[in-house]
């Protein structure tokens, strides 16, 4: 297990106040990876390096991304935080499950911006959605106290090696990117086929589409087998 595994992300964050806090926060427990995607002050700031507070290198070696797609190919496993459920089939976990990740892997956490969250379409890419148990009548959290929490608890579980998980070394997860290549053959095929046709669902089908495979824990091997299916079925006879 170990920290440098675990990346925190924040998606269209709004204030440079609470990119600086969250750099803060992940260093008070050992991580160093934040990732931001289009955050809407300028970065860096002297307003975010004032309020990292010491978390000058995390600013420093944060990576800054136009997308979230392009944010988590090298991400294995990606949690969603968000104070509301969808109406997705996506799991959904509680504070207490995060002891049954394993955290070998690369995990993401996401963070939605200060003022619209997570849409439907960016939760798609996640495994899972994960909300911080808070007042029911007052849910929302401010950005950096919601990476606190998380970073607070993976710090702990990391130190006190709660994790049981084990998996053959054989079988190897497959990447977001290695998933994002797959979905993005199948869509291509499918495309080829004139499956969406001229259809004003097609935006949709392709969410639902992401959602079934983003949401699979698929091996390696798995996303090659599905892509040799894709690239096959798609061959004239």
């Amino acid at each position: 297990m170990s920290f440098s595994n675990i990346s925190f992300i924040l998606n269209k964050p709004q204030l440079s106040e609470n990119i600086g806090a969250c750099a803060r926060a992940i260093k008070n427990f050992n991580f160093n990876k934040l990732l931001v995607i289009n955050p809407k002050p300028v970065f860096p700031n002297d307003k975010i390096i004032a309020t990292s507070v010491g978390a000058n290198e995390i600013i420093k070696n944060c990576k800054v991304f136009e997308n979230l797609e392009s944010s988590i190919k090298k991400i294995d496993y990606l949690v969603a935080t968000s104070a509301r459920f969808r109406n997705k089939n996506i799991k959904h976990i509680d504070l207490s499950d995060l002891s049954k990740l394993d955290f070998n892997r690369r995990i993401g956490f996401l963070f939605g911006s200060e003022a619209s969250g997570l849409s439907n379409s960016e939760i798609i890419y996640a495994n899972c959605t994960m909300q911080i148990p808070s007042n029911p009548n007052f849910k929302s959290l401010n950005l950096s106290h919601s990476v606190i929490i998380v970073a607070h608890i993976v710090s702990s579980l990391i130190k006190l090696k709660k994790i049981r998980y084990k998996k053959s070394k054989k079988v190897r997860s497959a990447s977001k990117k290695e998933i994002q290549s797959m979905v993005n053959l199948c869509i291509q095929k499918l495309e080829s086929k004139n499956f969406f046709g001229q259809s004003e669902k097609k935006p949709i089908m392709l969410e639902n589409l992401k959602n079934i495979f983003y949401k699979m824990e698929l091996s390696e091997k798995e996303t090659r087998i599905l892509s040799s299916v894709f690239a096959n079925l798609a061959k004239k006879g």
